[in-house]
């Protein structure tokens, strides 16, 4: 799985970096960036977390 974040939804509230801060991370500007490779196995459980967690709906799955 691979995990993407609209900027354009994003609002920095950074929830997807308190539940999955080996895949997220906070950009200079304050909004999320999600790491563009494939989420290790034993992290995915926690990226998902974050994606349904995310209070503006910002980060989406790739398959």
């Amino acid at each position: 799985m691979r995990v993407t974040v609209d900027e354009n939804r994003c609002a920095g509230h950074g929830m997807c970096l308190t539940l999955c801060p080996e895949v997220f991370e906070m950009g200079e500007d304050g909004w999320a960036i999600a790491d563009p490779g494939e989420v290790p196995a034993e992290l995915e459980d926690a990226a998902r977390e974050a994606i349904q967690n995310c209070p503006e709906r910002a980060i989406s799955e790739i398959d």
